[in-house]
């Protein structure tokens, strides 16, 4: 009697994922559907990103032209060896198919497959996250740019995909979104690009179906050029996966774009050269900082030096940068091979020391990563901890 209930059982669930895989098959087909009616109706232009306008970072008052240029380059991208946990939601106007789902954990996994030290986990709880993915429906496709995703509340998406992600489009979307949360901007702003815009036809152009943006929106992810000192080298990619596809007419100049531009499919190789100079691969190097032992910071811009910690009893711990430079430091606890998010501090921009305290309990492990964004004085900084 109880295998014939068991066997009962596990009919019945396979009949429900039978019925669960046909539905994601039926939205998707009604989608695509929608989609080929609008083009068929005469839309020319294609859905883009639009990023999220958050608050610009203030500094201190007075700060020198070339320390600000440093950090405003630096200031969005997460130290390396950072572990993103991700979270799809499933239900609601917020939820999105299997189908869709698995375009997403692709392309993180073409990011990772680039070489980079960062990595990618998937959890099944929105506050154990720190990338909260959406699939409401016309609400657009963006995602909120780098450590961003940090100030925004555990309840809230920090990334949305506002259309069906199919074919090459659907991966190229994907991996637009991602690269915005890894801390990369529109190419099309970047201010070394020396795009000269019909602006009048572009306000027009992305008026219209299917974005149907406001002059500002517009303005906000094409027409504003990038401030240079956020810009992460003076090399324009016309192919890089953060750039837009453009119709004809938009560009005036480079005239060889006046009838449109259409990056290449995927991730260009100035992407990966890019990601592989913030996020390169972690060689097996953790010092270990013990207390009362000062450890002279030699790093460079953008460098990061990082620390194994071994509290010798449970306590609570200072954790402090010393000298005059400009730094961010994030603690993670070691679990079991998986580095959880405990605590950080940046000091970027103003006359302090970046300084963390927190409990540390004996018998864990935890690593302290150390990311430079300017030294205004070569060999004056260093970390204790006590």
């Amino acid at each position: 009697m109880a295998d014939s209930k068991k066997k009962g059982d596990i009919k019945l669930a396979d009949q429900l994922k039978r019925i669960l895989q046909r539905l994601d098959a039926i939205e998707e087909q009604i989608q695509r559907n929608q989609t080929d009616d609008d083009e068929s109706n005469g839309t020319v232009a294609k859905q883009c990103c639009c990023l999220p306008t958050v608050p610009e970072r203030v500094l201190e008052a007075g700060i020198d032209p070339g320390r600000e240029s440093l950090i405003r380059s630096i200031e969005k991208k997460w130290v390396n060896g950072t572990e993103l946990k991700y979270y799809f939601f499933t239900e609601g106007d917020w939820g999105g198919s299997s189908s869709q789902q698995k375009v997403v954990k692709d392309a993180f996994r073409t990011w990772k497959n680039v070489g980079i030290g960062l990595s990618f986990k998937q959890v099944n709880q929105p506050d154990l996250a720190d990338i909260r993915i959406g699939f409401k429906q016309g609400d657009g496709s963006w995602s909120y740019l780098g450590r961003d995703i940090w100030n925004r509340p555990v309840n809230e998406r920090t990334m949305n995909f506002g259309w069906p992600l199919r074919g090459q489009d659907g991966q190229d979307t994907a991996l637009h979104e991602i690269g915005h949360t890894l801390g990369f901007n529109h190419e099309q702003q970047n201010p070394f690009a020396g795009i000269q815009w019909d602006e009048e036809a572009v306000y027009q152009y992305f008026a219209g179906p299917p974005n149907y943006w406001p002059r500002n929106q517009t303005y906000h992810n094409i027409l504003k050029t990038l401030d240079p000192n956020t810009v992460d080298g003076s090399d324009w990619d016309p192919n890089s996966i953060m750039q837009y596809a453009f119709g004809a007419g938009l560009i005036l100049f480079p005239e060889e774009f006046r009838n449109g531009l259409n990056p290449e499919p995927g991730l260009s190789e100035i992407d990966k050269q890019r990601v592989r100079l913030f996020y390169p691969e972690l060689e097996d190097d953790e010092q270990e900082l013990k207390p009362f032992e000062s450890r002279r910071l030699t790093l460079g811009p953008a460098e990061q030096t990082n620390f194994v910690i071994r509290p010798a009893s449970t306590r609570r711990y200072s954790i402090q940068t010393f000298g005059i430079s400009d730094t961010v430091m994030v603690l993670f606890e070691d679990t079991d091979g998986t580095l959880e998010h405990l605590a950080a501090d940046d000091d970027s921009g103003w006359s302090r020391n970046a300084r963390i305290s927190v409990r540390l309990v004996r018998g864990r492990n935890y690593v302290l990563r150390l990311r430079l964004y300017s030294s205004r004085a070569s060999g004056d900084s260093a970390v204790m901890i006590w």
